[in-house]
Parts: structure tokens; sequence; C-alpha cells
């Protein structure tokens, strides 16, 4: 029987992460034998509380607006499934990607990006010099928040996990690599994570905007990707029902998304000289990436969605209620940080009390915010 550095060693190409190379973890443990250290850290975040209550926070609708509508936790696993497709493609290491994309979101707010928004706004106004941002708190999630191990703070994962979930990049998430080498490229696995997030969110947030009415058929139809994909597939199906039609344009719109990827990262790997992880992250831009062609699709589509689902009255609805509540917690928390749960603030002794309370908000579900909130400020509210 191989073991799995012989199997990363005879399936991996060079330039992929390799376990047995890892740049090691904060405190040392001694290795498995038959898990490599990526699949470790994989299952170490699937094990963690944060990411079971990524099931009750929002990716765009606040998880009591539908039964069908994707939540964070959703979202997370579209993106380690095309993940792992594309690292599988491009002969990457799997594992590592698949851990990062299943853990990139782990410090991300209740009520999504707008609460992202109002608590690095929040927290600036504070005096807190980098703000907030969810890329900063998974790490804090990772290596702090978490205890869940008698030697350790954190989960202790790798070097190259820890590195992906603060070199997450896409058009919402910002790099926050201070420690982290930030002239290096991150792994060629964290860069097709970044990919592999903005494919799950092009292709979902149409849908539950289909779903949820706000988007309609005939103006996506305007949108040059969108009427490509529909002409292909009313000409292969043309019975179909909305329904039947709208599974089958996610389904190829996903896959057009990442057969791009492959086919762009791929030929950019052949032009080059890359024969090691360290090649990768010496590039003096990333490897992985859409077409030029493609990506002015994907910028359209971007503007579409902005325009025409994330500024609808609805949402701005969402996102004004998850400013009042967050406000509100976080004044409430500072006048008076007993209010927090005991618990929690002994597992933060010593830290700042405007990190503690930040720290808490956001690890918070959508729903336990509104219920926080509904026993600190509604008299008749059971506490």
């Amino acid at each position: 029987m191989r073991t799995w550095q012989e199997i990363e060693q005879f399936s991996l190409a060079a330039y992929a992460a390799h376990g047995i190379d890892t740049q090691g973890r904060r405190y040392p443990e001694p290795s498995h034998p038959y898990r490599s250290e990526f699949q470790r850290d994989r299952e170490r975040v699937i094990h963690s509380a944060a990411f079971r209550r990524l099931e009750y926070k929002t990716q765009v609708f606040v998880n009591h607006e539908g039964d069908n509508y994707r939540t964070r936790l959703t979202h997370t696993i579209e993106v380690a499934q095309i993940s792992r497709s594309l690292a599988r493609a491009l002969r990457l290491n799997e594992d590592l990607a698949e851990a990062v994309a299943l853990a990139h979101d782990l410090g991300h707010t209740p009520f999504g990006h707008s609460g992202e928004a109002i608590l690095n706004e929040i927290l600036t106004r504070e005096g807190v010099k980098e703000g907030f941002s969810h890329n900063h708190q998974s790490l804090r999630v990772v290596d702090l928040l978490e205890q869940r191990y008698p030697d350790f703070r954190g989960l202790n994962l790798t070097y190259e996990v820890r590195e992906g979930i603060v070199k997450h990049e896409t058009v919402y998430d910002t790099p926050a690599s201070e420690d982290f080498h930030p002239e290096w490229r991150c792994s060629l696995e964290g860069q097709i994570v970044n990919l592999a997030d903005e494919i799950a969110y092009n292709s979902h947030d149409i849908d539950d905007g289909l779903r949820s009415q706000i988007l309609n058929w005939d103006d996506l139809y305007t949108l040059d990707l969108w009427r490509e994909l529909y002409d292909e597939s009313k000409k292969t199906y043309p019975n179909l029902d909305d329904r039947q039609r709208r599974h089958h344009l996610i389904r190829r719109m996903i896959d057009r998304q990442a057969t791009d990827v492959v086919d762009t990262t791929a030929a950019r790997l052949a032009g080059t000289e890359v024969g090691s992880t360290q090649d990768i992250r010496l590039c003096p831009e990333n490897i992985a990436a859409f077409s030029a062609v493609f990506l002015s699709k994907l910028q359209a589509l971007k503007q579409f969605l902005f325009d025409n689902m994330y500024r609808h009255y609805r949402l701005i609805r969402m996102q004004e209620k998850a400013n009042m509540i967050i406000t509100r917690l976080f004044e409430a928390y500072m006048n008076n940080p007993d209010q927090i749960a005991p618990a929690f603030r002994r597992r933060l002794e010593g830290e700042d009390t405007v990190l503690i309370v930040a720290d808490y908000i956001a690890g918070m579900t959508d729903r336990y915010a509104m219920l926080e909130y509904k026993k600190l400020f509604d008299p008749f509210e059971r506490v």
C-alpha cells in the first residue's frame, strides 16, 4: 500500500503543493500515517463550530427569506466542489484547494457583505487600524477563536491553508497578508479557490435572483454570456419549462466558466518555466485566470448583478436592517461588556474590548443576531 506522500508524488504536478513540503504549523505535530497534512486541515475545518454556523449566515438573502436560497454554507460547499474540479483538471492538490475553500468564509459576519461593511466602518471609527475584513477574521477564527484541542489554541492549520485564507482575492475580497510574505503569490491551489468563489457566486446569484423574481429572463438576455448559453440551451432542449431551463443554464454557466479557467491556466503554465510551488510564488502575476475575452463578459455580468440585484429595494431593506442590528448590538456590548455570554468573554481574557465585541458579533448567525437584538431592545422579550 502506497503512503500519501507517494500518492502525491505520483499524481500531482511539480508545481502543485505537496504536503511533505509544507511550511509547517504554528505548533509542531507529528504527521499522520495515512492522512495528508491538507486532509487533516480540511477535516479540522469541517468539524469546527464556525463552519456549522455558516448554515445560518447570509449569502445574498437573509436566512428567513426562504429555504431554497443559498446560505453562506451552501455557497462554501459549492466553492469547494468547483475548487476540487479545477484542481484535479490541473493536477493540483485537491485536498489543499478544498481546505482553503471550506475555510475561506469562516470569519464572515451575519448578513453577508453588508454586515462586513458596517462592522468595518465601526471598527475604523473605533481606531482599529486594519478595520474589519472577513479574510483577516477567518484567520482569527482558525488561529484563535476555535478552541477544540488540548495542546494549542485554534485549529493549528498548515501555513499553506492559512495563507490561502488571508490571500483570498476576488472583487469583494482584499488580501490581508502582512505576515504571509505579501511579495509572494499564493499557491496555485489558493489562486483557483479565488476563481471558484467567483464562478460560484456569478452563477448562484443569478439562480437565486430568478427564483426570487428580482431578476427576469428578458433583462438577462441582454448579457452576451447569458444569451450564448440560453440560445444553446433552447436549440438543444426547446421544450424545457422555466424551472428546468434555469437549472440547465446554471449548470452550463458553471461549466463554461470552469472550462475557461482550466484552459487559460493550462496555457499560461505551458508558457512559463514553473517547476515548483516556489516558482508559482515568485511569478509577477497570478497564473490561474480567466481568459481576457471571457473576463470582459464576466465584468458585464457583475455590473448587471450590481445594478439589477444587489441594489434592488428588497436587498437594500435587508442591508439597512443589518446595519441597524449590528450597530446597536455593538453599542450595547461596548456600553456594558457583561452582556456578552460569559463563556465567550473568558475565552478572550486580556483582549481589547473592541476586538472581543467584534469577534462576538462576527461569529453570530443571522438569526442569533436578530434574537439578541430582540432580547436587548424589546422590553417584552425574555432575556
